[in-house]
């Protein structure tokens, strides 16, 4: 059952105006914590639900941190843990945690109407392996600090090619006339190997200001179907992703903007020379 004719199988979840639709750069996972401008800037966009957008019902997040292999995997269970799933940072970012419940109904009605390309088969449910990657929770946290608002997650499976990710993304947009709102969290260029901490968001290096230029034309344009042909750039893609999991969650975005819905970027700039910050907000 095609998720865009499957409006009737979602009991758990309301009609409602559209959502908009969130590409984040989450960075470092001590943005989480630090008084800085990404963190203030996602501060300043979960005050705009209940005000300029209505307050979701369900968010569903995909992050660069959740890779399976053999199928894509929704959380399915009530009490999601979070997850801190890092190494080398103070006590304080490892005592953060984010108590958002999760939404088993809504989780196994979305699982059996979104089909696996390309083959068919449902979404597998994780009933007790995952939760709340930091690539989830470090920015929904200052996003919707009262964690209030129920919460899953989608698997990427890394051993899929980067097409039948962005076609999973175009089955997810009808979530959005049911009061989902979708967040995927990545980063536009991301190179952990080529970091330097002291740079300054202003200073990156040619090759990542470049990668990051063309997906922001590409995206600006509503290019988003040449999204996942990322690899055709050659080296600077090598070496903007030297994996490209950081890359995946903005093709899950892609696919569920609607029409020629005019994105708004922000935090347009670059952390440690080699990750790019850029976000997006569709609708």
């Amino acid at each position: 059952m095609p998720l865009s004719g499957a409006a009737e199988a979602f009991g758990a979840l309301k009609k409602s105006p559209r959502m908009p639709l969130l590409f984040v750069g989450h960075g470092s996972p001590m943005n989480a914590i630090g008084d800085n401008a990404y963190r203030r800037s996602w501060q300043a966009l979960g005050a705009e639900f209940g005000a300029r957008y209505p307050k979701p019902q369900l968010i569903l997040c995909v992050s660069a941190h959740w890779l399976t292999r053999g199928g894509w995997f929704l959380t399915g269970m009530a009490r999601p843990k979070t997850i801190h799933d890092f190494g080398g940072f103070p006590q304080e970012l490892f005592d953060q945690q984010y108590p958002a419940p999760g939404a088993p109904e809504a989780a196994a009605q979305i699982a059996q109407s979104v089909r696996q390309p390309p083959g068919g088969t449902a979404l597998g449910l994780d009933q007790a392996e995952w939760g709340f990657d930091h690539g989830t929770w470090s920015v929904l946290k200052p996003m919707f600090p009262r964690a209030d608002i129920p919460v899953v997650q989608l698997s990427m499976d890394y051993s899929r090619p980067p097409a039948q990710h962005y076609q999973l993304g175009q089955q997810l947009r009808a979530l959005r006339e049911r009061g989902v709102l979708i967040v995927g969290s990545g980063n536009i260029v991301h190179n952990l190997r080529a970091t330097r901490r002291d740079a300054s968001p202003r200073q990156a290096y040619d090759w990542a200001i470049e990668f990051d230029r063309i997906v922001g034309e590409q995206i600006r344009n509503g290019q988003l179907a040449a999204l996942p042909d990322f690899k055709s750039l050659g080296p600077i893609a090598a070496q903007a992703h030297p994996t490209h999991d950081h890359y995946l969650p903005l093709l899950y975005a892609a696919g569920a903007v609607d029409g020629k819905e005019a994105p708004r970027f922000f935090n347009a700039d670059f952390q440690s020379a080699s990750i790019s910050m850029r976000s997006v907000v569709w609708g």
